[in-house]
């Protein structure tokens, strides 16, 4: 794979620079929370239901109980951003390890594994989402776990059919003639064939994240130590026509952050594609 015409041809497309560019940002901001804002998501410390831009401390406003709602956006990305990067490394690992597994070895290992991943997909993910996390008691450690176990069946399923196609190669067919261990084959010669098309899947994954997210603080199960973009929208869902910035921001918020998201891993496929069609270099 070059790498040098995968990043050229990335940074060749405006939508998936912008959307990057907004994740650093994003980033950064909520990083720096501490020193951007005064004040601590939960504090109640101006006067409620403060509209956008009337007081230059609280400028993006305050809930209805005089919570600023800065604070507020930025400590929430902390939460998606948090959610979305542990929920993806552990997809990856989970899906990664039971996919090159069923796809290396197949047989009824295969069918075992699979017939597993298909159980999990025959629930719906946002209720299976819920009932972990109400059984497991509402943190960011239930949310990512939870998100985990329903995310992890489609990656299996993407890693076990680029690993049945690339068992067949001959580099790979070389590399058993030489001696490697199955270990060894997996993770050296196959996994980094795979990685094109498991990067873009990881990015809809982080994008599913933090929806999921943001729909369990809606529903009360989110975090309670944390300030959560679903929460704000929650707490503002009956003040609709009298603060209609409540719920906006936050709305807004993920609205972005999925969108770039989504961008960066439209961007990664668009890169990859070339790639993949003239076939795998060992």
């Amino acid at each position: 794979m070059n790498e040098v015409s995968v990043i050229r041809r990335f940074l060749a497309q405006p939508s998936a620079l912008i959307g990057a560019g907004f994740l650093l940002l994003l980033s950064l901001l909520a990083l720096a929370a501490p020193w951007l804002t005064d004040s601590m998501p939960w504090e109640m410390n101006t006067t409620p239901l403060l509209a956008p831009f009337q007081d230059p401390a609280h400028w993006l406003g305050s809930d209805i109980l005089g919570r600023d709602l800065g604070s507020g956006l930025l400590y929430g990305a902390r939460v998606s951003l948090a959610v979305a990067v542990l929920s993806s490394l552990a997809t990856l690992l989970v899906g990664a390890l039971v996919g090159a597994v069923a796809g290396y070895f197949g047989g009824w290992l295969d069918g075992v594994l699979m017939r597993i991943a298909e159980f999990f997909q025959i629930i719906p993910q946002l209720v299976l989402a819920v009932i972990l996390v109400a059984v497991l008691e509402p943190s960011l450690g239930s949310i990512v776990l939870a998100i985990t176990l329903v995310a992890w069946p489609g990656v299996a399923r993407l890693v076990r059919g680029e690993f049945l196609s690339l068992r067949q190669r001959e580099f790979v067919q070389a590399a058993q003639v030489l001696g490697q261990s199955p270990l060894a084959i997996i993770t050296r010669q196959i996994l980094p064939n795979a990685l094109a098309p498991l990067l873009v899947t990881l990015t809809f994954v982080m994008a599913t994240a933090i929806l999921t997210e943001a729909a369990l603080a809606f529903l009360g199960l989110g975090d309670p130590d944390a300030m959560s973009w679903g929460y704000m929208i929650n707490a503002s869902r009956g003040l609709l026509r009298e603060a209609w910035w409540m719920s906006l921001l936050p709305g807004l918020a993920i609205l972005l952050c999925v969108l770039a998201v989504n961008r960066v891993g439209e961007g990664l496929r668009v890169a990859f594609e070339p790639t993949r069609r003239q076939g795998v270099n060992p």
